[in-house]
């Protein structure tokens, strides 16, 4: 049997007095045997999904590797310039809209009104259960695009190691995104992910 990386409740489980808005995640469950080299060999871009959705530990182990806290001084598992941790990731699923905390591992609610098909911009799309919005600063000095970059690259690889397929997108409405996002003035959005179960 394949070991396991039980990450600590310390890493940001909600109190079960979480509000009804938010919704608490498991802790994330690491394959420790998947090595890089298996995930660089297996990576690829994945255009075919089956209807299939993503459960919530699967989505706690996506949003962990994207951008969790990786240490106990709340550091991530992506470098960010100067540690400024000037990244947003968004969840949109048939539930609706949710915005990733990592230091309590949860999901906050923004709207109960899905996006997934402001995404179906093209037909392999309308399979997909998990779109994520990655959004940052409209400073063009800052650095949360590439911060977006080593994010959805982590969830690549570990997609490519777990029966998942994704791809990078920017084909889609970006400022009816931030509309629904509810985005200030000085955030934007940078791009999307789609994620879920490759159709053979």
């Amino acid at each position: 049997m394949k070991k396991m990386i039980f990450l600590s409740a310390a890493f940001g489980l909600m109190s079960s007095m979480a509000s009804a808005e938010t919704i608490e995640l498991p802790a994330p469950q690491i394959d420790e045997d998947a090595t890089l080299y298996q995930a660089l060999q297996a990576r690829h871009a994945v255009r075919q999904y089956l209807p299939r959705p993503i459960s919530r530990q699967m989505l706690s182990n996506i949003l962990w590797v994207a951008y969790g806290v990786n240490r106990e001084d709340g550091r991530r598992t992506i470098p960010t310039a100067m540690n400024k941790q000037d990244l947003s990731i968004y969840v949109t699923d048939d539930q609706g809209v949710f915005l990733y905390n990592a230091a309590q591992n949860s999901l906050e609610m923004i709207s109960n009104q899905s996006l997934l098909k402001t995404f179906q911009t093209q037909p392999y799309m309308e399979n997909v259960p998990v779109v994520l919005i990655y959004t940052g600063s409209t400073d063009e000095k800052d650095w949360a695009a590439m911060h977006a970059g080593s994010a959805y690259q982590n969830v690549e690889l570990y997609a490519a190691t777990n029966e998942l397929g994704c791809v990078v997108r920017g084909y889609f409405d970006n400022t009816e995104v931030a509309k629904a996002l509810n985005l200030p003035a000085d955030q934007r959005v940078l791009v999307s992910q789609a994620i879920g179960y490759e159709a053979e």
